[in-house]
């Protein structure tokens, strides 16, 4: 029996599965509706499909690298319990493997790539884990990273991947320092590396908040000028990490401490599980400050 569009649009609407895995169904079943849903049920995909509208904010992240490339890596699971599985850590590793090793552009692409040769693709072999585990999880985000052989790579995990933060650290070959980087960053949770990534459309702005602060307060013009410019530093001490206090030594900036190791920092990025989505709130930064202090 010939398989149609119209076949294929049903099928999904019962299922919820994938275009491509109900037109293999409905071929396999020779287009009988009811044995197609059962084999996609079979196989895990129609489960997989059913879970797709459940928000999924826990899970981990991961940060991997080999040679000069690295890469960081955010999995998602809808509950903090099936985080903590083994199977469910295994999959992240394996993800985080792949993506560093075949490089693609985007979440869509990875999906659509071959996986370890297992005849299947990531999304499949996703939803095989979905299927098995009983949980919706979704390959939410990375990030591929590069470095010369003059850099080094900071990698630092919090509570076993809750956060995650992959630095570089430029003219060095300190692993701890950069390591050190990264625990500062989980921390405090910088927006940029230095003042020089801050637009001047975002200075300006902020300029003018605090003009009017204090004008608000009622002091006098002539010190509103020298007020702001003292404001403005505290602000680029909160968003840019080379002028916060470093964690493990409040005494001194991040920027002196890195320069006085010989070295720099280039960049940082850091995930945080499920942020920007439903979650529970918790303070991860009080908890890494706590253990980076110990």
């Amino acid at each position: 029996m010939a398989v149609t569009a119209a076949m294929v649009k049903e099928l999904r609407e019962k299922t919820g599965a994938g275009m491509m895995d109900c037109k293999k169904a409905l071929t396999e079943v020779d287009g009988d509706m009811e044995k197609a849903i059962d084999l996609l049920r079979e196989k895990g995909i129609a489960k997989a499909a059913k879970k797709a509208d459940r928000v999924a904010a826990e899970g981990l992240t991961v940060v991997k690298a080999e040679g000069n490339k690295a890469v960081i890596v955010e999995v998602n699971s809808e509950t903090d319990f099936v985080a903590k599985n083994e199977n469910f850590q295994k999959l992240v590793q394996e993800l985080a493997e792949h993506v560093l090793t075949q490089t693609p552009a985007s979440v869509e692409e990875a999906m659509g790539q071959p996986f370890k040769g297992e005849g299947q693709t990531v999304q499949e072999y996703i939803n095989a884990s979905i299927a098995k585990i009983g949980e919706k999880i979704s390959l939410r985000r990375f990030e591929l990273v590069e470095k010369t052989d003059a850099d080094v790579f900071g990698e630092y995990l919090h509570m076993g991947g809750r956060i995650g933060v992959l630095s570089v650290v430029g003219d060095s070959t300190d692993a701890d320092l950069a390591k050190d980087i990264s625990m500062h960053v989980a921390a405090i949770n910088p927006t940029y590396v230095s003042r020089d990534e801050v637009s001047q459309e975002e200075v300006n702005r902020e300029r003018e908040v605090l003009k009017q602060q204090a004008l608000n307060e009622g002091k006098p013009e002539n010190i509103v000028e020298k007020m702001v410019e003292g404001r403005l530093s505290k602000y680029f001490e909160q968003v840019c990490l080379l002028d916060q206090p470093f964690v493990k030594d409040g005494d001194q900036k991040v920027g002196k401490y890195v320069q006085n190791k010989n070295a720099s920092v280039k960049s940082f990025i850091r995930y945080e599980v499920g942020e920007g989505m439903e979650k529970r709130e918790d303070n991860f930064a009080e908890e890494v400050m706590s253990q980076v202090k110990k």
